[in-house]
């Protein structure tokens, strides 16, 4: 859906509350935090990510090191999503506890500065699907609007709007880059304040280290090698995880939001069906609706909270959207190719 659907955004309020929702999973028990849960999940998450580098300094010179690098693509993308339950408060209440587990999953761990992404995923949360105000909008190389124009100046950048129905799931490979980055950035723009000199000095260790050891052990073509393949399962990783669960909904623009945060926030999110193997590879983030809801929530606590919020979304009137994960992927392609053709239509002049 493009602002075209605005109308229909805005007229999707139901009769329900936010209050009476709130109160709803917080006499099931589901805010609570659940300190157990959280310290298996972190200790079984470190053991993984061990094992990858172990693996790695075990194997030596030899091409099956590409096996590690996907493994461990795949646990850079676990690992950060720590970060991501550290920086929704859903693991410790607490700022400082939140922060420290965030800053070692984040900055130690995988490179990523926690700092800018709190700040980044904060205005996500705020407005997401806003045209102007959702960083993730943005930042992307697509569009989700045919009257963008900002991303149509290059020739690059038309050929990607052309063909982006498949050129996002080619683009998302270097998420794992341009999160590397982003800290980086941030700070050089003054958009890291706190803990600014910490954060990148912690991530310019990280970088050494992790270059370091690739070219101690392999040799320089094996180790380039490594390091684009880890890389891109990275960000190719975290593109999936994050494209079913607000692309192809309905987005809207302008200087202010028109819509309450209850509504705001479930008609331009997607939920995929419940899975165990789902909640694993998705962190919790499969269930979009009740995530945006209810930041601090515990993912582990989004499964038992899925039935009642749906339940309270129907009775209430508000749109409840949820498809399998194949089914998202279509529409994510789909809304992307309706674009490119509105963008050629419009650029050939035709209505």
């Amino acid at each position: 859906m493009t602002t075209a659907d605005t109308t229909d955004v805005r007229g999707a309020g139901g009769s329900g509350t936010l209050e009476e929702i709130t109160r709803i999973v917080r006499d099931a028990g589901l805010m609570d935090v659940r300190p157990r849960w959280y310290v298996y999940k972190i200790a079984a998450n470190f053991l993984l990510l061990t094992a990858g580098w172990t693996a790695f300094a075990l194997l030596g010179d030899t091409w099956w090191q590409l096996a590690v690098a996907g493994y461990l693509g795949l646990m850079f993308g676990q690992t950060d999503l720590i970060g991501h339950d550290a920086g929704h408060r859903q693991i410790v209440r607490t700022r400082r506890a939140g922060n420290a587990i965030g800053y070692v999953h984040g900055n130690l761990l995988t490179g990523v500065s926690f700092g800018w992404w709190v700040r980044h995923h904060t205005a996500h949360h705020n407005y997401p699907n806003h045209l102007s105000m959702d960083p993730d909008i943005l930042r992307r190389q697509v569009i989700f609007e045919a009257g963008d124009r900002v991303k149509r100046t290059t020739r690059f950048q038309r050929f990607v709007v052309r063909h982006q129905s498949w050129m996002f799931f080619v683009l998302i490979t270097l998420e794992g880059v341009r999160l590397h980055l982003s800290g980086y950035v941030a700070a050089r723009r003054g958009a890291l304040t706190r803990y600014r000199t910490a954060e990148l000095t912690v991530i310019t260790l990280h970088l050494v280290a992790y270059t370091a050891a690739l070219f101690a052990v392999l040799p320089p073509g094996k180790a380039v090698a490594f390091l684009v393949l880890h890389q891109a399962v990275f960000g190719f990783y975290m593109g999936l995880m994050f494209a079913p669960n607000h692309k192809g909904m309905p987005v809207r623009d302008g200087a202010q939001e028109e819509l309450d945060w209850l509504t705001r926030q479930v008609v331009t999110s997607r939920n995929l069906r419940p899975s165990r193997l789902g909640d694993f590879f998705y962190g919790g983030l499969n269930y979009q609706i009740e995530h945006h809801l209810f930041p601090s929530m515990p993912r582990t606590n989004l499964r038992r909270a899925q039935p009642l919020v749906k339940a309270f979304c129907l009775r209430s009137g508000l749109p409840y959207e949820e498809v399998s994960v194949l089914a998202s992927y279509r529409a994510v392609a789909g809304h992307l190719d309706e674009v490119s053709g509105q963008v050629a239509r419009l650029e050939s002049g035709v209505s």
